[in-house]
């Protein structure tokens, strides 16, 4: 029987109630009501889970070998790995080695192996779910390239056709959460390897258990014992609340102690006392104009394109639109990553910018289809508001862009046809390595956004593949630093800013950080 959010909110209190004014006082300091909207939470299982609110609770049930602390994803941490080293193993094949913490165990108890690695890393590529890519086609291996030569030792053989540091790096998200095999192999059924039962229940080493999924209405977390990873609060319950009006309500109310998805409007209003907090978060997503550069096309020309960077105002749209919830950017790889360029070279110039067009052969400027979709861009402005702004900043340097919109599967249907002239589309990279946007926005073999773009340009590709396959980090920093000036003056398109996403807090509340990659250490959370 489906119960209502409002019925359990009642249930909930007469419960606490029930155990006496200290008691229920003591369950409510120790419990972090956390609303949002969770509607695309579809597994508990950590090589299944691919969708934001899968890895907000995966990465909270499940520890990985390396992690990355706090916000910053340019350096990887020991997790449960203490160490970790690449050697050549041949011409062909390098060999990933780490060394595990001895003494760590499941929330079953049973204590963690390399055995367990290794059933978690080949059963992640034997499922064949969206995120298997991440090891086969990323990574290259398959199952049998991870080896446990000892308990404590795992060794994973990586091609030299990928990036080791690439596959350090996805190690962080979901897919790399490490189950525990014993457990998970008594749940198996009709050779499902376990999934069915990992749905919705877990069996990782991480700081919290599964107590509960109500699918629709909450998920309740219960600190795991187990753990090594101590946490400060008792019990973290993820409560279903879709409509931010009804997050706004909740949070007022108390029902609540952080709200996920307050409008800009609501924010500055709860701004204006002291029961909140607002913790701006940063993402990885860029939204960005793509600019088809074939032959023949308008923005063939590297100068045009040039011109439309000086065209836009940027600032027009991150102070205005956004209300100051997003970053400039304007390189292909985004704030918070390794071999982030931070560069801001171009500025509202429209002189600049007629310049350009005059040297490229457009003294009278031109008309161009602009594609866009009839939802919301990043940092939640709609699209056609964005449109409009950009289409006003193009016209004043003689484009005529010609708003057309489409549906999202119509406008992405017509892009990666290379159908699309101008195009308003934002990207986030699949993991948190430079490489998730280096090599879809910069070769043109791989057959993503320079191909849908018809840019083609070969230096580009060969510094991408370079610096996927460099393990010297200093030099591998070099080079994404030459590709992502090379795309500053010669690339596809025009990067605009990067989202911020507000979490509103109570002001009880001590320890939320959350990284772009949208991970929140829970163990962290407490309440004054």
């Amino acid at each position: 029987m489906r119960v209502s959010p409002a019925v359990l909110s009642l249930f909930t209190l007469s419960t606490l109630l029930s155990l006496g004014v200290a008691s229920a006082q003591n369950a409510r300091q120790t419990t972090l009501v956390y609303g949002g909207d969770w509607s695309d939470l579809i597994t508990m299982d950590p090589a299944q889970s691919y969708e934001f609110t899968g890895g907000l609770v995966t990465d909270n049930l499940y520890e990985t070998l390396v992690k990355f602390e706090g916000t910053n994803l340019s350096k990887l941490k020991p997790s449960l790995a203490t160490s970790w080293k690449v050697v050549s193993a041949g011409t062909a094949e390098w060999k990933v080695t780490f060394k595990l913490r001895a003494g760590q165990k499941f929330s079953s108890g049973n204590p963690v192996t390399s055995k367990d690695v290794v059933f978690s890393f080949d059963r992640a590529i034997a499922l064949k779910t969206n995120s298997s890519f991440l090891f086969t086609d990323v990574a290259n291996i398959k199952v049998g390239s991870t080896r446990a030569p000892d308990p404590l030792t795992v060794e994973v053989t990586v091609p030299k056709t990928a990036s080791t540091a690439a596959f350090l790096n996805l190690l962080t998200f979901n897919i790399g959460g490490i189950v525990d095999s014993v457990e998970v192999q008594k749940h198996v059924a009709n050779n499902d390897y376990g999934t069915a039962w990992l749905k919705t229940n877990s069996a990782g080493s991480g700081p919290f258990k599964l107590n509960r999924w109500d699918q629709g209405q909450q998920v309740v977390l219960d600190a795991n014992p187990n753990s090594r990873l101590k946490s400060k609060l008792s019990r973290i319950i993820l409560r279903e609340i879709k409509e931010a009006s009804a997050q706004k309500i909740a949070l007022e109310s108390g029902e609540i102690d952080l709200a996920e998805n307050l409008t800009p409007d609501m924010i500055k209003v709860k701004l204006t006392d002291n029961k909140f907090n607002v913790y701006k978060a940063d993402s990885l997503r860029i939204q960005y104009l793509g600019m088809n550069s074939g032959e023949g096309q308008p923005f063939a020309d590297a100068r045009v394109r040039q011109a439309v960077r000086w065209a836009v105002d940027q600032d027009g749209i991150v102070d205005g639109l956004a209300g100051g919830l997003a970053k400039k950017i304007q390189t292909i790889v985004p704030y918070g990553l390794f071999g982030a360029n931070t560069a801001l070279p171009y500025k509202t110039n429209v002189e600049k910018a007629k310049e350009l067009l005059r040297a490229a052969g457009k003294p009278n400027g031109f008309e161009v289809e602009f594609l866009i979709n009839n939802g919301s861009c990043a940092a939640n402005i709609p699209c056609p508001d964005l449109a409009a702004k950009i289409q006003s900043d193009l016209a004043k340097v003689g484009i005529k862009a010609n708003i057309k919109q489409l549906v999202q599967a119509e406008q992405l249907k017509t892009y990666r046809a290379q159908n699309a002239q101008l195009i308003l589309q934002a990207w986030s990279p699949d993991f948190p390595d430079p490489d998730g946007n280096a090599t879809p926005m910069s070769d043109f073999g791989a057959k993503s956004l320079a191909w849908r773009n018809k840019w083609e340009n070969v230096g580009a590709a060969k510094l991408t593949q370079q610096a996927a396959l460099e393990t010297n980090p200093t030099k591998r920093a070099a080079l994404y630093k030459q590709l992502t000036e090379l795309q500053l003056n010669d690339g596809w398109g025009a990067m605009l800013y990067q989202p911020i996403n507000p979490i509103t807090i109570a002001t009880n509340v001590v320890g939320y950080v959350r990284n772009a990659q949208g991970q929140v250490r829970f163990e962290k959370l407490s309440k004054k």
